[in-house]
């Protein structure tokens, strides 16, 4: 302020042509030095190995991206979940074909970035407070997801974005909102949280249960978590969010809201991908409208942060709670099921009394398959989109809510669709 009142007074006495190009060099250098104070990581390369400020694995010895101080901003260039779309900058007008992904490249992840005094045990908290979306996106929906034995066959739908919503000639008549949000966004774990992870999920695989161990190949750093690295059984997977955040996929962490996580190592080691423009409650195919985008966040270092013994905490404007719809239709879930089935998540438990049963008690995880069965037939039946269709629908724009987890033995489960996103009817 003091300078800019000194140049003002400076200006009055020079003429006027004189006066406009001393402000237009003074605001040219105040413009380069608010652009010298941004961190900038990730967008090398044409994928995240190619990218130095890239990874797709969680390990506490993963190198540090790049260094920034607490409230400096930081730019974010990420990549799709596939890692098959390149950066925001490096898209084209030309629109892309079928899109194959390995499962190996899943999460590209940007970062990680060292946050300045940040130690072992504090909490840091990232406000997210831009995200500018590519020029398109994809779902896959079908034999995948949460009710994979429901749905035959598989579905890629490709995505057309601006800044208001997603469509798509493979969903004719449908318009998605925008509500950009990273999935990802995670500190790396410390030695003791990986090993205990690690254990616990082997634990739970050898059991019979749905993990996603440790894989080498197309590993991201490959010096340490590649085929030949050096922890390459220790590298966990971004498929399940931990106590540390990353793959939370929660559609309310929108710009403006700010998310705590836990720093088990110096630094933090922050990292963000996995950028959704929309999803619904569940992300029920498995997949959003996967896009690549630019994030901009800042950080505050929190010595006596909130407690996160469960998991991160958020918070943000209520406005974001909100459905983007004027009116909905919403199918109901309860935990019920014919005699002598079993729900595909429960299979590895070889339960007899599973089997015998018609009723479950209290399993939310069995009311919101049928809520999310109920408003897949709905959409076939109102709308005429094959199951396909309308799975990847419900997965980019139905709400997944509980009802009430007290009446037992029904717990409910609700699943909201959005109406307006439906141009024609």
């Amino acid at each position: 302020m003091y300078a800019m009142e000194k140049i003002t007074k400076s200006l009055r006495k020079l003429p006027l042509i004189s006066s406009a190009l001393i402000l237009l060099q003074f605001l040219t250098f105040v413009v380069s030095a608010a652009e010298s104070s941004i961190v900038i990581v990730g967008g090398a390369g044409v994928n995240c190995i190619e990218d130095p400020g890239c990874i797709n694995r969680l390990h506490p010895d993963i190198p540090m991206a790049t260094r920034a101080m607490p409230g400096q901003t930081i730019l974010f260039h990420t990549r799709d979940a596939g890692d098959v779309l390149g950066t925001v900058a490096s898209q084209t007008d030309q629109q892309p074909g079928n899109l194959s992904t390995e499962f190996g490249h899943v999460h590209p992840m940007t970062g990680p970035v060292y946050i300045e005094g940040a130690e072992a045990g504090d909490v840091v908290a990232v406000t997210l407070t831009n995200i500018d979306p590519g020029r398109y996106a994809w779902t896959n929906g079908g034999s995948g997801g949460f009710v994979r034995d429901l749905v035959d066959g598989q579905r890629q739908i490709i995505w057309r974005l601006n800044r208001n919503y997603a469509e798509s000639d493979d969903l004719p008549g449908v318009k998605i909102p925008n509500g950009s949000f990273p999935g990802v966004v995670t500190t790396l774990p410390g030695a003791e949280q990986l090993q205990n992870m690690l254990a616990r999920e082997q634990a739970l695989a050898d059991a019979g249960g749905r993990v996603s161990l440790p894989f080498a190949g197309d590993a991201d750093p490959a010096e340490l978590c590649g085929i030949n690295g050096s922890a390459k059984n220790e590298c966990l997977r971004t498929i399940p969010p931990r106590e540390h955040g990353g793959n939370m996929d929660i559609r309310y962490l929108q710009a403006g809201v700010t998310i705590y996580l836990p720093c088990y190592i110096d630094g933090c080691g922050l990292a963000i991908g996995d950028v959704h423009y929309a999803q619904g409650d569940g992300e029920v195919s498995g997949t959003a409208i996967e896009m690549s985008a630019d994030v901009w966040a800042t950080t505050e270092v929190l010595k006596d942060g909130p407690r996160l013994t469960h998991g991160p905490h958020f918070e943000g404007s209520s406005d974001l709670l909100n459905i983007p719809s004027r009116r909905f239709y919403a199918v109901t879930g309860f935990p019920l099921k014919p005699a002598g089935s079993v729900p595909p998540d429960m299979a590895y438990l070889k339960s007899p009394i599973i089997a015998d049963l018609e009723n479950l008690s209290n399993d939310i995880n069995l009311a919101a398959r049928n809520a999310i069965a109920g408003i897949v037939d709905y959409i076939v039946e109102t709308y005429g989109y094959d199951r396909q269709q309308a799975y990847v629908i419900a997965s980019v724009a139905v709400d997944i809510r509980i009802g009430q987890l007290v009446d037992a033995p029904n717990v409910g489960v609700t699943a909201i669709l959005p109406l307006d996103i439906f141009e024609d009817k």
